[in-house]
């Protein structure tokens, strides 16, 4: 697959239903993965179940959840009849994390490092058994890093010189009302948290509800500048897209 044309992909999906994308990506690679995030995710899990009934679903357990939504990883695990994986970050780096620094150092220092250790570490460990994975980024999310996300990429911060990764994002095209709309329509579980106004979830201690009129990642690490809301999980491919 090193010659695919991802620009010509991209283009290829940019006005299809998410389902095409989807569809491709899961004829197309064996070793593949959908990353739920325990929020609206669960759109994408609908899709994919329809077309894979055994696809691959993980999600990250950073341990600082709401218990919410580890509740509601659960009862989608039992709707869908799902072996949702959680991954877990290493407990030593953790520990280390906290015993140096405490349990909010990212409030004095800026999320980069927790994020690092909770978040982009065991991901980084589950994407080098994979060839592909599919993820719920849309370009409405964050107007200022994700405006220019390709429904298809190749996957430039996790690929390695022996190794491409593609990164499939069907939802890139959707806003969030018609993410909603799919979720009334087909009756799928979410997030109790979004009833309190809650929109964008990630870890407890930064994540907050938002006001109304206030975009959805003003919610996430709120005392950083608006261009520094990413957790690194997909950082490096917005920075390129956007430069692209």
């Amino acid at each position: 697959m090193s010659d695919i044309d991802f620009g010509l992909l991209a283009h290829r999906f940019d006005a299809s239903p998410p389902q095409q994308a989807l569809r491709w990506a899961l004829q197309e690679y064996e070793r593949i993965a959908l990353s739920f995030s325990g929020a609206e995710d669960v759109v994408l899990v609908d899709m994919a179940v329809k077309l894979r009934p055994d696809v691959k679903v993980f999600s990250l357990d950073t341990g600082r959840l709401h218990p919410d939504t580890l509740r509601y990883l659960e009862t989608v695990r039992e709707h869908y009849t799902l072996d949702l994986e959680l991954l877990v970050p290493e407990a030593a780096a953790v520990e280390i994390l906290v015993r140096n620094k405490g349990l909010f150092s990212f409030r004095r220092e800026g999320h980069g490092e927790c994020c690092g250790i909770r978040k982009v570490a065991p991901l980084k460990r589950k994407l080098a058994q994979l060839d592909a994975w599919i993820t719920g980024q849309r370009h409405d999310q964050s107007p200022g890093t994700r405006s220019r996300v390709p429904v298809v990429q190749l996957d430039q911060a996790f690929s390695t010189p022996q190794r491409q990764l593609v990164k499939i994002n069907p939802l890139a095209n959707w806003t969030s009302s018609q993410v909603w709309q799919y979720l009334r329509d087909n009756d799928l579980p979410f997030n109790p948290l979004h009833e309190r106004g809650y929109i964008s979830i990630g870890c407890e201690p930064c994540t907050r509800a938002v006001l109304p009129n206030q975009h959805e990642r003003e919610g996430r690490w709120w005392w950083e500048n608006p261009e520094d809301k990413e957790c690194g999980l997909h950082a490096g491919n917005l920075s390129r897209a956007q430069g692209s």
